[in-house]
């Protein structure tokens, strides 16, 4: 059965950083192309970036772009999403998926941006 684990989530101010990880059971990480999401009070869930197998391919959503950065250790399993110069509008639950969101949701972690 299949298990994300999402960690890293808090509560920090406007312009403050987080460092989310992301790491699964049941799911070998390091072989597949991986995405962080993130579902926000009230909205659907949403892309927010994508890294290939070999991390060769990132991509993101426009309104995180030149502020998150997905990264990814396959020796350890894991993703990670660093997001810097966050704004009250990133406050979100988020998530970790393969690309394509094709297997079951983790619990995802609570990012709360606010003063």
């Amino acid at each position: 059965q299949v298990q994300f684990v999402e960690s890293g989530g808090g509560l920090v101010q406007p312009g403050g950083s987080l460092r989310l990880s992301c790491a699964a059971s049941g799911f070998s990480v390091s072989k597949w192309s991986m995405s962080w999401y993130r579902q926000a009070p009230g909205k659907e869930r949403e892309f927010v970036a994508f890294i290939s197998t070999f991390a060769d391919t990132t991509r993101y959503a426009d309104s995180v772009k030149g502020r998150f950065t997905i990264s990814r250790d396959n020796a350890k399993g894991t993703v990670y999403l660093q997001m810097n110069s966050l704004k009250p509008e990133d406050t979100a639950v988020y998530y970790c998926n393969q690309a394509g969101a094709k297997q079951p949701w983790g619990q995802g972690t609570q990012v709360t941006i606010s003063s």
